[in-house]
């Protein structure tokens, strides 16, 4: 019986990762230009901040200004930054959506590549190491160094950047972007990252996010592939599972985090293991 139920699940998987695939909409070609055109707006600000003010320019006016928002609205939306909650999320529509989920998680390892890469080659000081205490607003954890790029605003340019590519109505795009940005400033609202940090990680998960959508759809076995598509799910538990118990010491959004973690885990539970089952077992049961 259980080497039954062992072939039939991958026979199950094997064929909704098939319907996935075929169900998954084309990448249009305005979607990608989507990302280059954001890209490319990331890049102009950053620059033109760094070229007319310097690695400083806008911080405190942006950090005074956020002031004004009570401290769980940033703590949230930068714990939607996180690297993990992508990857959470992506679980949400794995199975339903195999290549969408595929181009996530190769967009997110060109992000994470990208992001650590820049953190240690330039290792930039961040507000905390150079403004007095009093010059400014810190929500949450003081971080001192390895500001360029943020590595949150690069989490939410893989995340939603994918997702832009495969949306079609201009309205969600625009709300796609507008939730990005949300997150990018709101790690200089926290005061631990530059404006530059954000244009910066923006931008280049952005750029992940299209070479990512470009490169699974030129190659589909992550999607197609049972043993791959289950090794990057696992992946994916692995970083959710800690979002029940971590959270940065950004302790206001902990219950955001929680829920992520929950639905992300709760969807893998029922997707991977309650349907098939039952499933399973009526087919069984209409055996003879």
């Amino acid at each position: 019986m259980s080497q039954g139920l062992l072939a039939f699940l991958g026979r199950d998987l094997r064929s909704d990762l098939i319907a996935g695939v075929a169900r998954t909409p084309k990448v249009p070609p305005d979607g990608l230009r989507w990302l280059q055109m954001w890209a490319l707006a990331c890049l102009v600000a950053g620059l033109s901040l760094y070229l007319a003010c310097g690695y400083q320019a806008g911080f405190l006016p942006i950090n005074a200004w956020a002031e004004r928002a009570p401290p769980w609205v940033w703590q949230w939306l930068t714990a939607l930054g996180d690297e993990r909650v992508p990857f959470a999320l992506a679980l949400l529509f794995s199975r339903r959506y195999p290549q969408v989920f595929w181009a996530l998680v190769v967009a997110g390892l060109i992000g994470i590549a990208y992001t650590h890469l820049g953190k240690h080659l330039i290792d930039a000081l961040r507000p905390p190491a150079v403004l007095a205490p009093d010059a400014f607003n810190l929500i949450g954890p003081e971080v001192l160094r390895r500001s360029l790029p943020s590595g949150h605003s690069a989490a939410a340019g893989v995340f939603f950047g994918v997702l832009v590519c495969y949306v079609r109505p201009t309205w969600a795009r625009a709300l796609l972007v507008a939730l990005a940005l949300g997150i990018g400033l709101s790690r200089v609202a926290v005061g631990v990252h530059w404006p530059v940090d954000v244009a910066a990680g923006l931008g280049g998960g952005v750029l992940a996010a299209w070479l990512g959508v470009v490169l699974a759809d030129r190659s589909r076995w992550g999607a197609l592939d049972p043993s791959s598509h289950l090794a990057f799910v696992t992946l994916a538990v692995l970083f959710t599972l800690s979002l029940t118990y971590w959270d940065w010491g950004y302790h206001l959004a902990r219950g955001l985090l929680l829920v992520i973690g929950i639905l992300g885990l709760a969807q893998v539970a029922i997707g991977y293991g309650v349907a098939p089952l039952v499933r399973w077992r009526r087919l069984d049961q209409q055996s003879p």
